[in-house]
């Protein structure tokens, strides 16, 4: 007699499986928010304006469009707006014209961003490091390693799926 295995439900997890998705989401989580309050705590500013000033210094010029912004963070273009507005407010990074496309904007790293970014880093990559790479052997980071690139493969095929060719109109698709 053969033993015929059953499939789990897709739409249903063991308890493994919630338990792993737990854990892992509380450490995703609890280490997004202890970088957040370490970069409050020691400089004034918000992950999410680190990203931001992150991918303006690493840009030729220091600055990007907003659409290739929203590239360099993954998030909404409403997001990118609003997180754009608030910091330039602070002084920290400025919108210009952009010559080239009327349309588009680009954003500018100021001398500002730049200070608040340099002095920032220090800390901020010791937090990493103490809670990262500190508290894992290196065996479990090069698996740490592959489970994010296998998993960022899941997720990037997940956030693109196949186009069927319909409505693929490009028009405006270069405006900010």
């Amino acid at each position: 007699m053969a033993i015929v295995r059953t499939r789990p439900d897709p739409r249903k997890l063991t308890d493994d499986e919630l338990e792993l998705f737990r854990e892992f989401h509380l450490m995703r989580r609890g280490f997004d928010r202890t970088l957040d309050a370490q970069l409050q705590h020691d400089d004034g500013i918000s992950i999410s304006e680190l990203e931001v000033l992150m991918a303006l210094v690493r840009s030729p010029g220091r600055r990007l469009r907003v659409r290739d912004l929203v590239d360099a963070t993954g998030w909404e273009k409403s997001r990118v707006s609003h997180q754009v507005t608030r910091m330039a407010a602070r002084g920290l990074v400025e919108r210009q014209e952009c010559a080239e496309d009327r349309r588009a904007t680009w954003i500018h790293l100021t001398g500002d961003g730049r200070r608040v970014l340099v002095h920032a880093l220090p800390e901020h990559s010791a937090t990493i490091r103490r809670v990262l790479f500190d508290a894992l052997s290196d065996r479990q980071q090069e698996a740490l390693l592959d489970i994010a690139r296998t998993m960022n493969a899941a997720i990037t095929a997940e956030d693109c799926p196949p186009c069927d060719g319909e409505g693929d109109s490009d028009a405006g698709a270069d405006a900010d």
